[in-house]
């Protein structure tokens, strides 16, 4: 149905504009789509599915040894929660109360993410996770998209396109996860598992629930036969040869006033690479922390991506220098593996807060960034500019969600200080244990880097030989 020129009070024709602000025609208006019931019955399932995701990858990035996925369990962990904090509004708002955002749409669809959830081996977590259930959310949203009424559902409209806009980059970056991790002899083993997904999914009547359910019992539980239980234990790949290392202590290179600036921007590229171990540790807090409200989980899960993305501004960093840092950095998880083992939730919390009120101060993450336009990097510099004001956003969050707790800031902080007092990274145990030799690694670095610029190295830039032991990892003393 086209809309009808309109004349004005002269006479003239007014120009033809699109209807109803752009959303749709005439045509697709005057048809009518789906009762908010039904609406709504689909949105929780997109609420129960992002929520089912976001636990799901949150409590496997610490036992992820692969480093890309671990990131990526990061990212698309955040991604849920964030598109899950639009469906859970939503529902609000489409006369729900109460909203029964915990129930278990259909216990077909509890067995499905409770089975991937509860995976023993990476390559069959992916095939879960982005052959089975993102694509299936993906489409559940394109259909929602075709039969949900365009004008009189206009915002659960938008918040699917807004999902899809994800789900979409998601699914590409998946189907080259499977297809690198999953070789066919892998698929053959577990198509008897992989079948059960399906058979959860029919049984649900789909993931959202619009088709015809197929009849029978609940299906038959493998790996979810027994409950999940947390690994904290941190695992990295075989570009991390020596996570125990603690033999170069970068905040006493970068605080020495006598060091170049230049050859400082390595350390902060191994400082940012080394925050791999932030949401290792912080997937703990966030899985093992019970009786939270959602906003919670979201504002905890969008530091854990943050702390990612450092990460890869590290890595990047590297990589920008044309340096393998695989082969010439030390990269340990001792921080994420120490704090996970031996602390509560709480503790670990209260640990990061006092470590990110260390970087608030001029001697802090202002130093690093100053640090950075000082060397000439342009791409330092932005990477400490926005690290930097990440970190502000860190602090907030940590206001909100443990100094809140605390009967008042100062004792806040104490109590960091005193549960990082108690963390036992022992420095000689590791050594005669044999797990590492603590070795230097940054004379070959800053070797490697000089090659790289054709310049003659610094021998006491060169000389540095100062390490962890009976230090932490801290800007409590350096900075002073």
């Amino acid at each position: 149905m086209k809309s009808t020129p309109l004349s004005s009070p002269n006479g003239k024709s007014l120009p033809v504009l699109p209807p109803l602000s752009g959303l749709c025609s005439f045509e697709k208006a005057c048809q009518p789509g789906l009762p908010v019931a039904t609406c709504v019955s689909r949105l929780k399932r997109f609420h129960y599915t992002l929520w089912r995701l976001h636990q799901i990858m949150i409590a496997h990035i610490a036992e992820e040894p692969r480093y890309e996925l671990k990131m990526a369990f990061s990212h698309h962990g955040f991604l849920a929660a964030e598109n899950d904090t639009n469906f859970r509004t939503r529902i609000g708002e489409m006369r729900e109360p109460p909203l029964g955002l915990e129930a278990l749409p259909h216990p077909a669809l509890g067995v499905f993410f409770d089975e991937i959830l509860a995976t023993p081996s990476s390559a069959e977590r992916v095939i879960g996770l982005y052959e089975k259930a993102f694509p299936a959310l993906r489409t559940a949203l394109q259909n929602y998209l075709k039969e949900s009424h365009p004008l009189a559902d206009a915002p659960s409209i938008r918040l699917c396109r807004l999902a899809l806009v994800d789900l979409e980059d998601i699914c590409d970056y998946g189907e080259q996860v499977v297809a690198a991790l999953v070789p066919d002899e892998l698929r053959t083993e577990s198509a008897q598992w992989i079948s059960l997904l399906d058979v959860c999914l029919a049984a649900a009547g789909g993931l959202d629930g619009s088709a015809k359910s197929s009849a029978g019992a609940e299906p038959l539980r493998h790996y979810s036969s027994q409950p999940f239980v947390y690994a904290g234990e941190p695992r990295r790949d075989e570009r991390f040869p020596d996570p125990f290392n603690m033999g170069v202590n970068a905040e006493a290179f970068l605080y020495d006033e006598t060091k170049p600036a230049e050859a400082k921007v390595l350390m902060m590229f191994y400082k940012r690479l080394r925050e791999i171990d932030v949401p290792e540790m912080m997937s703990s807090i966030i899985t093992e922390t019970k009786g939270k409200p959602w906003s919670y989980h979201r504002d905890m899960t969008r530091q854990l991506w943050d702390e990612a993305r450092h990460a890869m501004m590290g890595e990047t960093g590297f990589v920008s220098l044309g340096i393998d840092w695989s082969q010439l950095v030390m990269v340990n998880f001792t921080w994420s593996r120490c704090l996970n083992l031996e602390l509560t939730p709480k503790e670990r919390h209260a640990v990061l807060y006092f470590i990110e009120q260390g970087l608030m101060p001029k001697t802090g993450k202002r130093h690093e960034w100053e640090v950075s336009r000082e060397s000439n990097n342009p791409l330092a510099t932005t990477f400490q500019d926005f690290d930097w004001a990440d970190e502000v956003l860190h602090a907030r969050i940590g206001r909100d969600w443990y100094v809140a707790d605390m009967p008042s800031a100062s004792e806040a902080i104490a109590y960091g200080d005193a549960c990082w007092s108690e963390v036992t990274l022992d420095w000689a145990q590791w050594k005669k244990d044999g797990l590492t030799e603590h070795r230097n690694w940054w004379p070959d670095l800053y070797r490697t880097w000089c090659a790289n610029r054709n310049l003659p190295p610094d021998p006491e830039v060169l000389a540095f030989d100062i390490s962890y032991e009976g230090q932490r990892a801290d800007l409590k003393e350096t900075s002073v």
